[in-house]
C-alpha cells in the first residue's frame, strides 16, 4: 500500500496526487479505539497524544504495507504488547522510521512517502509537546485537591492512554 493511489488525480505540477492512506487508515483505527474507551474527551491534547501514539504504533508495525480492516482484531495483541509499560517503546518508533526511511529510499530513490511525512511529524509532536500531568513519583499533600502535577513528553502520556484502549475495546 505504498503509494496506493498513485493512478489518481494529477497535481498542479504534472505529478500524480498521492494520498497517504497506510497512515489516514492507522490514524482512523487509533481514534476508533480510543473513541470506544472513552478515556477523554476527543477535543483534548491528551487525545491527540494518544491517538498520535496509538497509530505509529499501528503505522510503524505494518512492515508489509498490508494493513488491512480484516486483520485489526488479529493486531490487537501485537499493539497491546509494543503499547505495555516495560517496552522500549520510544526506541523502538526511532529503529522502525530508520527502516522504513531506507526501504522507502531503496525502493523509490527519493524522499518518504507522505505516509511516512505525516508519520514523522506526528513522532515530533509526541517528542517536543509536554503536557501537564499528575505526578505518580509525588508524596501527595493533602490540602491539594488534584495533587501535584509535572510536565511530561505528549508520548508519555499517550501511550498508556493508547495500551488502556486497546485493553478497553
Amino acid at each position: 500500500m505504498l503509494h496506493e493511489s498513485q493512478g489518481g488525480a494529477s497535481g498542479a505540477d504534472g505529478g500524480e496526487l498521492v494520498v497517504p492512506m497506510a497512515w489516514l487508515y492507522a490514524e482512523y483505527i487509533a481514534d476508533e479505539l480510543l473513541r470506544t474507551g472513552d478515556l477523554m474527551p476527543p477535543t483534548s491534547f491528551e487525545f491527540r497524544a494518544g491517538r498520535d501514539a496509538l497509530a505509529l504504533t499501528i503505522f510503524l508495525s505494518d512492515s508489509d504495507d498490508e494493513l488491512s480492516g480484516i486483520r485489526v482484531v488479529s493486531q490487537l495483541d501485537t499493539w497491546s504488547s509494543l503499547t505495555a509499560y516495560d517496552q522500549p517503546w520510544q526506541a523502538w518508533v526511532r529503529a522502525r522510521f530508520t527502516e522504513r526511511e531506507e526501504r522507502e529510499r531503496a525502493a523509490c530513490g527519493g524522499p518518504g512517502s507522505p505516509d511516512l511525512e505525516l508519520a514523522a511529524a506526528a513522532w515530533r509532536w509526541l517528542e517536543e509537546t509536554e503536557l501537564l500531568a499528575p505526578d505518580l513519583d509525588a508524596v501527595p499533600v493533602p490540602d491539594e485537591e488534584d495533587g501535584p502535577q509535572v510536565w511530561t513528553p505528549a508520548w508519555q502520556l499517550g501511550l498508556p492512554l493508547g495500551h488502556l484502549a486497546i485493553h478497553l475495546f
